[in-house]
């Protein structure tokens, strides 16, 4: 088994693991509700993309 000859010093580790992060997630506005949203999505709530009505509401049956 390979072992190294020498320790890996702690500056040496962390700039390899300087890449290893979270990145935000890209929220815009909804214009119709308000509401955060991902870009160039239907939004669920509204049904609006690109400012047109491409998704509507199913009405559901109450007894």
């Amino acid at each position: 088994m390979a072992v190294p000859f020498r320790r890996t010093g702690k500056t040496r580790k962390r700039k390899r693991r300087t890449h290893y992060k979270l990145t935000a997630p890209a929220l815009v506005v909804c214009p119709q509700t308000g509401e955060f949203t991902l870009p160039h999505r239907v939004t669920p709530n509204s049904g609006y993309y690109n400012g047109q009505k491409v998704l509507t509401k199913k009405e559901s049956k109450a007894d």
